[in-house]
This record gives structure tokens, sequence and C-alpha cells, in this order.
């Protein structure tokens, strides 16, 4: 069984990984590194700078993800910024900014950007949908209010296996497994 180690301090992103990777016998340990996080509107850019920084420190063939989401009718925020304007603003403070607005689709996109010193790669995935009019369901993050295309429930009220089959951080995981499988 291949390894890759996953650079990321989130519980519920290493879990994600392990069942989306396992099928592709790609074990994950997770390690938690303290790096400082490129501000930038670009996903695939900040999980590039943060897989070159943190191989520096690890020497080691690694992958790092970045994802946000982008509501169309904010003209694309919370973008790359999702994590802290979650931390800043919460669930509640979305779905005010949306309160008054007909029009909810967004798109969730992820990018695992993945190195072992000499190559970078990155893979992307795209979760298009929309925002729900209230909270509902568990999960963490933004998962409460963002309904998938396909599905009726929000990813916080999805169980993992079901999340993964519609989520921008499988898809583009799974882009990732086939390639690195094949590698």
């Amino acid at each position: 069984m291949a390894s890759i180690i996953f650079v990321t301090g989130n519980k519920n992103k290493i879990h994600e990984a392990e069942l989306i990777l396992k099928p592709f016998n790609i074990s994950v340990s997770g390690v938690d590194l303290s790096i400082d996080e490129v501000q930038a509107d670009d996903v695939e850019y900040i999980a590039k700078r943060a897989a070159e920084d943190a191989y520096k420190i690890l020497q080691t063939s690694l992958i790092v993800e970045d994802s946000g989401l982008y509501i169309d009718a904010l003209n694309g925020f919370p973008g790359p910024y999702s994590s802290y304007v979650y931390k800043t603003l919460g669930i509640q403070g979305i779905l005010k900014l949306m309160a008054d607005i007909k029009r909810r689709n967004a798109t969730f996109k992820a990018a695992v950007a993945y190195t072992d010193g000499s190559t970078i790669k990155i893979f992307t995935g795209l979760s298009k949908g929309w925002i729900s009019l209230e909270a509902r369901g568990e999960g963490w993050g933004f998962d409460p209010i963002f309904v998938p295309e396909g599905s009726i429930k929000t990813f916080g009220e999805m169980s993992v296996d079901e999340k993964n089959f519609f989520s921008h951080r499988g898809k583009a995981l799974m882009n990732f497994a086939k390639w690195f499988s094949n590698k």
C-alpha cells in the first residue's frame, strides 16, 4: 500500500481523505504544520505555495488542500477566504447576507497540491449547488448551508460517504488518487 502525508490540522479533512484514498490503496498520515497561508484569490495558488512550504520542512512527498465557497450573488465571496469568513461571520452571517437574495447558486472549489520536491501537481474538484435558506444538519464549515446539485440534502445532513460522492474535496482527491496510483 502506498502512503501520502496530508498536511492539515483539520481532522475532518483527514478522515474524508482516508475514506476516499483507501480504495486506491493509498494510506493517509495527517501532519499539522504551522505554515503561514498566503492570501490570494486563487485556491490553486494557495495550495501550491503551502505544499512548497511544507516540503521545505518535511522533505518528503505530501499533499495540501485548500478550498473555497464561491457564492454567485455575492460575486464569488467568500471564495478562498472561506475559512476566515466562517470564523468571523459564521453560517448565520452568510445567511444574513443572503436574506433577500433569490438566486442562491454557489460552487465549492478544492485544490489538492502534491509535491515530492521536484514535481508539483495540482488537482481540482468542483461541487456546484446552492445556499439553503437555513442551516440544516451538522457537518463543519459551511456544510450545513450548501446543497450540491443532485441532492436535496445539505453537506451537513449527509454521511461522510455521501458527502464524499458530491464534494469538491472528494473530486479533487479522486483526481489525485487516479494520478498517484499510476505514477
